[in-house]
C-alpha cells in the first residue's frame, strides 16, 4: 500500500485520497483501517455505479465517498485491524463517527471476512454478497494428482489446453520476485499496459509501483513468463504468502490459444502444489475458472448510506440481489468439476 501511495498510483491525483483511521494507546497502535476518500468508483470490483447515477439523477452528490479497500485488488481479508476485540469495537465506532461528522454520502468496506461484515451490520451497515472462485490445495503431490480428482472431461480439456501451448513452441518459467531483474519488470509492464489498452482501458499502475514492490517484498512475488523462440511474449504477476496465492495481472504481446490459462492458472497451480500453498484466489468474477478446479466462494461488502431514502432502496435491492447470489451458488455447485 505504501508503494501504491508513493508511486502515485493510488493518490489524491488519481481519485484515491488516503485517510487512514488509526487508534492509539499512548505510543502503541492498537487498531487501524485502510481508508480513502474516493472521487470515483474505478478499481474497486464491487460495483456501485448505478447508485452514483441514481444520486446524480436526483440532484445529489455521491462523491466523495469513504472506501475501505485495497486499491485495484479484489482480495479478501481483514480490514478492521486490531490487537483485541475492544480495540476493534472502538475502530468501528470511530468509523461511524467519522462518516457522520464529514457529511459524506456513503461508506463502503470491501471484501472483509464475514465476522467483520457482521460487526459493521450491527452499526447500521447494509451487507452485500458477492462471488469469487478459489482453488483449494488438498495436499496434492503433483499437478497430475490434482487432475486425477477432476471429472474425465475436465481433465481431458486441461491437458488439451496445455498441449496447445507446447505445440505452439511456447515455454514457461516461474520467476520468483527475488530473482526478477529490471528487464523482467519492464517486460511485465509492457504486457500489463498492452492488455489494458486492448480492452480500451487505462492502466492503473505505473512502473514505479512495480519497482517498489519488487524491491520491498520480493519474497511475496511470483512472475510467470512465457517465451517463444527465446523471446518473452506474455507474463502474469501473482502475490503470495505461505498460505495463499493471489492472481493479480496478466498480459500478452502475442495471441495464442490457451496461453492465458497456462500463464495465469496452470503455472500458478503448479507453484501452489510445489510450495504447499493452501489456496489460490484467482481474482474477481470468472465462472470459466470452475472448469479448472476453482469453486465458488461467497464474499462480503458492507455499505452505509447517509440518505435514508436511498439507504432503504439499496437495502431492498441488496436483499433481492442476495437471493439471486444464493441461487447462483446453488446452480454452480451442481456443476462441480470434481468427481463425485
Amino acid at each position: 500500500m505504501h508503494a501504491l501511495h508513493e508511486s502515485g498510483s493510488a493518490s489524491e491525483k488519481t481519485g484515491w485520497q488516503p485517510q487512514y483511521l488509526t487508534i492509539w494507546q499512548n505510543d502503541l497502535l492498537v487498531a487501524a483501517l485502510p481508508l480513502y476518500a474516493k472521487f470515483h468508483s474505478y478499481g474497486e470490483y464491487v460495483f456501485d455505479w448505478a447508485w452514483a447515477d441514481a444520486y446524480r439523477r436526483n440532484g445529489l452528490e455521491y462523491y466523495p465517498k469513504l472506501l475501505s479497500a485495497i486499491p485495484f485488488t479484489p482480495v479478501t481479508g481483514a480490514r478492521l485491524l486490531a490487537i483485541d476485540t475492544p480495540a476493534r469495537a472502538a475502530l468501528v465506532s470511530a468509523l461511524v463517527g467519522l462518516q457522520k461528522k464529514n457529511d459524506l454520502s456513503s461508506t463502503h468496506v470491501l471484501y472483509p471476512p464475514e465476522y467483520e461484515a457482521r460487526l459493521l451490520e450491527a452499526q447500521g451497515f447494509i451487507l452485500r454478497k458477492g462471488i469469487q472462485f478459489h482453488w483449494k490445495n488438498q495436499s496434492y503431490s503433483s499437478f497430475d494428482e490434482f487432475l486425477s480428482t477432476l471429472e474425465q472431461k475436465k481433465r481431458k480439456n486441461i491437458r488439451a489446453e496445455r498441449r496447445k501451448v507446447q505445440e505452439a513452441g511456447i515455454t514457461l518459467r516461474q520467476l520468483p520476485g527475488i530473482d526478477a531483474k529490471e528487464s523482467d519488470w519492464k517486460f511485465f509492464k509492457r504486457c500489463y499496459d498492452h492488455t489494458y489498452r486492448a480492452h480500451y482501458s487505462t492502466p492503473y499502475l505505473n512502473l514505479d509501483f512495480f519497482h517498489r514492490i519488487g524491491a520491498t517484498m520480493p519474497e511475496n512475488i511470483l512472475m510467470v513468463i512465457a517465451e517463444r523462440e527465446g523471446i518473452p511474449i506474455a507474463s502474469s504477476l501473482l502475490i503470495h504468502d505461505q498460505n495463499a496465492l493471489y492472481g493479480r495481472y496478466w498480459g500478452a504481446l502475442e495471441q495464442h490459444p490457451c496461453l492465458h490459462f497456462e500463464t495465469a492458472y496452470y503455472q500458478p497451480l503448479e507453484f501452489c502444489i510445489a510450495n504447499k500453498i493452501n489456496a489460490f484466489e484467482g481474482g474477481a468474477q470468472g465462472e470459466h475458472k470452475m472448469a479448472r478446479g476453482f469453486l465458488p466462494q461467497q464474499t462480503w461488502s458492507a455499505h452505509w448510506l447517509a440518505h435514508s431514502g436511498f439507504a432503504d432502496a439499496v437495502e431492498r435491492f441488496l436483499e433481492e440481489e442476495g437471493k439471486g447470489i444464493e441461487n447462483y451458488v446453488d446452480e454452480l455447485n451442481e456443476r462441480n468439476p470434481f468427481k463425485s
